[in-house]
């Protein structure tokens, strides 16, 4: 699979989680400090959400200090579904429930066995739970919303006005 990963410094987690993945036959495709940039973390979540949107890449994982700004900017790129992952369990369950397509990690938080741990969970959960199709749906149907009023000067597309039933006077 090809994975873009971004984040906004080298550090020994950032090139743990490259490590894991080549070293799980991932092919890698670095952003940000990473890849020898300098850009900082909200350019470097824009670049991997743009990624993972085009298609250039099947997954993105993100990472700042907190993982909390990479995961905000990622998600405002329509088509991004980034999730904050703090152990296993969430990431595992942030594909199954809610077919996250972008993992973020904090930088600060999180440690070299915990973030392959988080990686293995993460890409091993490859199926939708069918019960969640219709939630993950409307939050596509969000972006889609979202694209449309950008489109249209930032004002929401005109809604059809639902009418009022008519009240009849009561018969004598």
């Amino acid at each position: 699979m090809r994975i873009a990963v971004g984040a906004d410094e080298v550090s020994p987690v950032p090139l743990k989680v490259v490590e894991v993945l080549e070293e799980m036959g991932h092919e890698v495709l670095r952003f940000g400090p990473l890849g020898g940039g300098g850009e900082e973390w909200a350019e470097v979540a824009e670049k991997v959400a743009a990624s993972v949107v085009s298609g250039e890449a099947q997954q993105g994982i993100l990472m700042c200090w907190t993982g909390t700004g990479v995961s905000i900017a990622a998600n405002k790129i329509p088509g991004v579904r980034a999730a904050l992952c703090t152990d296993a369990e969430t990431a595992r369950g942030a594909r199954r429930y809610n077919d996250a397509n972008v993992l973020c990690m904090s930088i600060r938080l999180t440690s070299e066995a915990v973030a392959r741990e988080i990686l293995e969970a993460w890409l091993s959960q490859t199926e939708v739970d069918p019960a969640e199709v219709p939630n993950i749906e409307r939050v596509k149907r969000a972006d889609e919303l979202r694209l449309s009023a950008a489109s249209t000067g930032g004002r929401p597309p005109p809604q059809r006005q639902r009418r009022q039933p008519r009240r009849r006077p009561p018969r004598q």
